[in-house]
């Protein structure tokens, strides 16, 4: 599976949490921050296709847009690859990382342990 860049990535977002599938309007529209052209968001959705993130159908006057990659299955590789990157394919190495940069608090690892005991007991 291909790599999407960061503008990618959230046009994806924006078609995954759609509720079916959608036009260049629609992702344009719910990307109204970025204040993009039609043509720039024309051009990431036919990158998208190239890469096979997405499937292109014309219909009538647009081209509507429906995932080939579910949302789940790419972040899960995304976040496979990062722990593997960054921090040896290892869980404590990135939450000792993340608390000792203070991006996580002693609650954090409180809410983590009982996750933790949560889960090893078939509860979660």
């Amino acid at each position: 599976m291909k790599r999407l860049s960061e503008s990618e990535l959230e046009i994806m977002l924006v078609i995954w949490r759609a509720d079916g599938p959608v036009n260049s309007n629609y992702v344009r529209e719910a990307m109204s921050e970025k204040d993009w052209a039609k043509t720039t968001v024309l051009n990431f959705l036919a990158r998208l296709v190239d890469k096979g993130f997405l499937k292109c159908e014309s219909q009538g006057k647009s081209n509507i847009y429906t995932p080939l990659v579910m949302e789940e299955d790419y972040m899960k590789l995304k976040n496979e690859n990062f722990l593997k990157k960054f921090y040896n394919n290892s869980i404590k190495n990135m939450v000792a990382a993340l608390y000792q940069d203070q991006i996580i608090s002693d609650e954090d690892l409180e809410e983590l342990k009982q996750f933790i005991e949560e889960k090893s007991k078939g509860e979660v």
